[in-house]
């Protein structure tokens, strides 16, 4: 009986940190002024989002469960030629990869496709700015210029995708990592830089950001946002980034 202790334990510490990463926090529905698109605050129905970025770990038993997302049988169509580049094998993370670091260079299609297999979906823009704009204590901490600097220090930092999720910060929601280690897709992520809509192949308008990007902004001082907002309104559904991972969220 003894011998099969280390296995059993072992079996809940896998479990438990599956958890841990799988959890969700629930954020009180409210309103916020966007950067752009808005000229009256938007209002934001009470939803669920998961406390922490999808992780290498997690999306590896994605790919084991569903063959069609593995680098070598993906279409390109749904992940360009960067899709898990950074992986050794189909069902094999690269040698210097954490299983608890988020995973990146993933399409918006396979991010969608996960969510969904988890009875889940990716958070909308609107969603993700409103959980992202609150500090560890405010529901919005935009206004704080500690709060700023920090995201603008972490533009500033490399490769910290390759570091632990959980190892930032715990805002007010109770959601870590918003800042501080990935990108994340959201579900409507270029629905305000292009009047078209890259994942049906269109061109867009490609003045919608260049030209009159100030202009619609309701807070020229937040550089911190212009440069996340222009960064999305960059990406196709196709790209495969190496900074650029997500989290799922739920109706609730």
């Amino acid at each position: 009986m003894l011998k099969y202790l280390p296995i059993f334990f072992g079996m809940i510490f896998q479990v438990n940190m599956w958890a841990q990463n799988g959890e969700m926090a629930t954020v009180r529905g409210g309103s916020y002024l966007p950067l752009y698109g808005a000229d009256k605050p938007v209002e934001v129905e009470g939803f669920k989002i998961d406390k922490h970025p999808v992780t290498n770990k997690e999306f590896l038993e994605f790919v084991k469960n569903n063959p069609r997302w593995r680098r070598s049988q993906v279409k390109r169509l749904f992940a360009d030629e960067n899709y898990l580049t950074q992986w050794n094998r189909d069902t094999e993370l690269g040698e210097d990869m954490l299983p608890n670091s988020p995973v990146t260079s993933i399409s918006w299609y396979a991010a969608k496709s996960y969510c969904e297999c988890q009875g889940k979906r990716l958070p909308t823009m609107d969603e993700w700015e409103y959980v992202a704009m609150a500090s560890e204590n405010q529901p919005d901490g935009r206004e704080r210029e500690a709060y700023n600097k920090y995201i603008l220090n972490w533009y500033e930092t490399p490769n910290t995708f390759n570091n632990e999720v959980g190892k930032t910060y715990e805002n007010y929601w109770g959601v870590w990592d918003m800042f501080g280690l990935v990108w994340e897709w959201t579900q409507d992520f270029n629905s305000v830089m292009i009047t078209g809509d890259s994942r049906k192949g269109s061109k867009g308008d490609t003045d919608a950001f260049c030209g009159a990007a100030a202009l619609g902004a309701s807070d020229l001082m937040d550089y911190a946002a212009f440069i996340r907002y222009a960064f999305r309104g960059s990406l196709k559904a196709n790209y495969a980034i190496k900074n650029l991972g997500f989290r799922c969220a739920q109706d609730i």
